[in-house]
């Protein structure tokens, strides 16, 4: 069983859509299930229509999930565990203050020592934790012996007793922190691997020791990916704008195309332009590479532009929300312009301009003249003939023949050569000139 578990905290970030591709596509390969799971524990963070937002998203990149989980549901279960926890004595009340606390953070900082939980609390007799009124926080007992687990790319990892600490897992307001909680979760739900970014490493040893110290002696297996770094090499923030698969999306970039990109980052793939269900024919977690991976945006618009070459013409004019007749050869005159443009919004503007009556400021006169010659014109010849045929009719050359024909075809003083672009235009001209005329 494989999980992703977003925090709907704003929005959904490429690093966090990797991971759920990666879930996704072990499970398919797997014949395993897919679980997404709100993790909404951090309320005060929480944006509740990003939940929606999350799995739309989801949806548009095709990884459907067979079981749907809000972590806050469980809090029964949480508390329940936390309970048992207690009366085990795997773990205690602890009543120290932030105030103490922080004290003690700070005298281990000036001393350059890390800050561990000294133990005051954990061996208060049951008389003294009954009679005492203050509020408290539950902490685990910190694990005896080492803890060694297996990760699909970092390959074997340690830690210490004193790296995990006697962590809180219950808060004073009685709800549970993210370890705990998700811990617990994975436990209930029955996942077994566990694919996330590695700036979660140093959780898996604490989620561990929790369902060991419950009792839980499946077997779950790991993979931390490595962090996606910008352009300039340092580690995206949220606060970048491509770092938003939303933002993506609205920029005109196929899920198609942002899946393939990352799942090529930092991986090891037999082609380079696939989707999802090709990808689950050849994909191996153990290839995926240690180093953190560059964010290139031109790369990602360069694959964007060959799986819009990939889209069936009714895909593609959907994409444009182009409902007319002639979707075919508007799908072909869109290809076109992958050439020098790489999204849908591009693609659009560029379009939309072409069907769009402009009032044009340069070669007025040279307009006019044309698109009169050109109202009742059938076009069936080819471009050099047709291009022969009106400089003859207008008596116009040069810059003042090619400029004008250029804006009252394309409404743009620049684009692609206009003898490949005429062809493409033939099917829509008599609108265009119709649209565009200004006798």
């Amino acid at each position: 069983m494989y999980r992703f578990a977003p925090s709907p905290t704003g929005d959904l970030h490429i690093g966090n859509l990797r991971a759920a591709i990666f879930n996704y596509i072990c499970a398919k390969q797997n014949n395993s299930d897919f679980i997404l799971r709100i993790e909404d524990t951090d309320k005060a963070r929480n944006i509740p229509e990003k939940i929606d937002e999350i799995q739309e998203i989801l949806r548009l990149f095709g990884l459907e999930w067979q079981h749907y989980y809000v972590q806050s549901e469980n809090l029964k279960f949480h508390r329940q565990m936390a309970l048992k926890l207690l009366s085990e004595k795997k773990a205690f009340a602890c009543f120290c203050t932030e105030e103490e606390l922080s004290k003690k953070k700070e005298e281990a900082k000036k001393a350059n020592k890390a800050y561990r939980y000294d133990g005051k609390c954990e061996n208060l007799a049951d008389i003294e934790v009954l009679e005492n009124e203050k509020p408290f926080v539950i902490r685990l007992k910190k694990p005896e012996n080492d803890m060694i687990f297996e990760d699909f790319i970092k390959g074997t990892l340690k830690f210490s007793p004193k790296d995990i600490d006697s962590f809180v897992i219950m808060r004073v307001d009685k709800t549970p922190t993210y370890n705990f909680a998700c811990a617990v979760d994975d436990m209930l739900e029955g996942v077994s691997c566990v694919i996330r970014g590695e700036d979660h490493v140093s959780n898996t040893p604490k989620q561990e020791h929790i369902r060991a110290s419950l009792g839980y002696d499946k077997k779950m297996t790991y993979a931390h990916l490595p962090i996606i770094l910008n352009e300039n090499g340092l580690k995206m923030s949220k606060r970048e704008a491509h770092s938003s698969v939303k933002w993506l999306l609205d920029e005109g970039i196929l899920p198609a195309a942002i899946a393939n990109y990352l799942i090529l980052l930092g991986n090891k793939t037999p082609v380079e332009i696939f989707d999802i269900n090709e990808a689950l024919q050849w994909f191996d977690l153990k290839k995926v590479s240690k180093a953190p991976a560059k964010f290139d945006m031109k790369k990602l618009l360069q694959i964007n532009r060959e799986h819009i070459k990939r889209l069936d013409d009714e895909s593609l004019c959907k994409a444009l929300a182009y409902e007319k007749e002639l979707k075919k050869e508007y799908a072909t005159l869109a290809k076109f312009y992958t050439q020098e443009s790489s999204t849908i919004k591009e693609i659009k503007e560029k379009l939309d301009l072409i069907f769009t009556k402009q009032a044009f400021s340069e070669f007025k006169d040279e307009i006019s003249l044309l698109s009169k010659l050109l109202k009742d014109y059938d076009f069936a010849s080819e471009y050099e003939d047709f291009k022969k045929d009106l400089m003859q009719k207008s008596g116009l050359k040069g810059k003042n023949f090619f400029m004008p024909l250029r804006l009252l075809l394309t409404n743009s003083t620049h684009g692609p050569d206009l003898n490949e672009l005429y062809a493409l235009l033939k099917p829509f001209l008599k609108d265009i000139i119709k649209e565009k005329n200004v006798s």
